[in-house]
C-alpha cells in the first residue's frame, strides 16, 4: 500500500539577529497569518531555516541553549499544536561543546536531532562548533526523511541514497531535507545543487533558506524550494519572507524509481568519518 502524500510547509524567515524570542514570535505570527491552505493546521511537516533563532553567527555560541531550553520546548509545542513535525537548526550546547543542531520535533512529543557534519570553514565555523558524525533518517507518516544542514549540500557522498539492506527494494530515504543560511553571493549554487541531489538520489528534496540581511551585512535571496525526483520545482519562493506549501507524492516517487532504477547500478563505497 502506497504511503500518503506528504504536505510540507516551508517557512522562509527573515531572522532577527541574536534574538531567539523575537524569532519564535515572528515565525508563530507568520504561520498564524498564513491562509494557504485555509486550514493552516493541515500540514505534515513544518521546515524552518538553519539557526532560525539567531541567524548564522559564531558570536551566538555564547548564548547557546540546551535541549531543555526555550526554543526546543517551543518547537515541541508547535508540533503538538499543529499535529505536524517541526524541524530547523539551533545553536545548542551539550557538555563543553556547542553544535549547529537540527532538531526534529514530532507531534507526539518525541525529539530527534542531527548535528551538522560539514562546518563552514570560510566563516571559521569549525573553530566555534563541534562537528556531528552520523547521518539521521526519521520516519514520519510513511516517509523516510534525511535532514541535513546548509554546507552539507556541497558533499554528495555523505548524502548518497543507497539501497537499504534491511528493506529489500527500498532506498535509505524518500525525502532529503536541507535547512540553510545560504547567501545571495552563491545563490545559483543553492538552486543547482538542490536539484542535483534530487535527481542523483531518486528522491524528493526540500531546501529552506532564510531571507533578508544578517547582522554581518550578508544579504539572502531566499529561494526555498521543494523539488521532485526529476529536478522540477513543486514550489519555489522568491526573495521575500513567506510561508509556502508543497504536496509531495509518494506514488509518483515510487513510479519514477520503478521506471528508472539507477540505484541498482550505483558504485559501492565506504565513508571515513575520521
Amino acid at each position: 500500500m502506497s504511503a500518503p502524500d506528504l504536505r510540507v510547509t516551508l517557512v522562509q524567515h527573515d531572522t532577527a539577529w541574536h534574538d531567539p524570542a523575537a524569532n519564535r514570535a515572528r515565525i508563530a505570527d507568520a504561520l498564524r497569518a498564513d491562509t494557504t491552505p485555509a486550514d493552516t493546521t493541515s500540514t505534515d511537516l513544518i521546515v524552518l531555516p538553519e539557526t532560525f533563532t539567531t541567524g548564522f553567527s559564531n558570536d551566538a555560541v555564547a548564548g547557546a541553549e540546551s535541549m531543555d531550553g526555550e526554543s526546543v520546548a517551543w518547537m515541541r509545542a508547535l508540533a503538538r499544536d499543529r499535529d505536524a513535525a517541526v524541524t530547523g537548526s539551533i545553536q545548542l550546547r551539550e557538555g563543553d561543546a556547542v553544535y549547529n543542531r537540527l532538531v526534529f520535533a514530532m507531534p507526539d512529543g518525541a525529539l530527534h536531532h542531527y548535528d551538522k557534519r560539514h562546518l563552514f570553514r570560510m566563516a571559521r565555523e569549525q573553530e566555534w562548533y563541534a562537528a556531528g558524525r552520523d547521518r539521521m533518517v526519521v520516519e514520519h507518516r510513511g516517509w523516510r526523511i534525511c535532514p541535513l544542514v546548509c554546507y552539507d549540500l556541497r558533499f554528495p557522498v555523505y548524502s548518497r541514497n543507497r539501497a537499504d539492506a534491511a528493506r529489500a527494494g527500498e532506498l535509505d530515504y524518500d525525502l532529503l531535507l536541507y535547512v540553510a543560511n545560504w547567501p545571495a553571493a552563491r545563490h545559483e549554487v543553492w538552486r543547482t545543487l538542490l536539484r542535483a541531489r534530487a535527481m542523483e538520489n531518486l528522491c524528493c528534496v526540500v531546501g529552506v533558506n532564510r531571507a533578508g540581511t544578517d547582522g554581518n551585512g550578508h544579504p539572502y535571496l531566499g529561494g526555498s524550494v521543494a523539488v521532485d525526483p526529476l529536478g522540477t520545482a513543486v514550489v519555489e519562493c522568491d526573495a521575500a519572507p513567506q510561508v509556502a506549501h508543497a504536496v509531495l507524492s509518494m506514488e509518483r516517487l515510487r513510479e519514477h524509481r520503478r521506471r528508472f532504477p539507477a540505484y541498482l547500478d550505483a558504485d559501492g563505497f565506504e565513508i571515513d568519518l575520521g
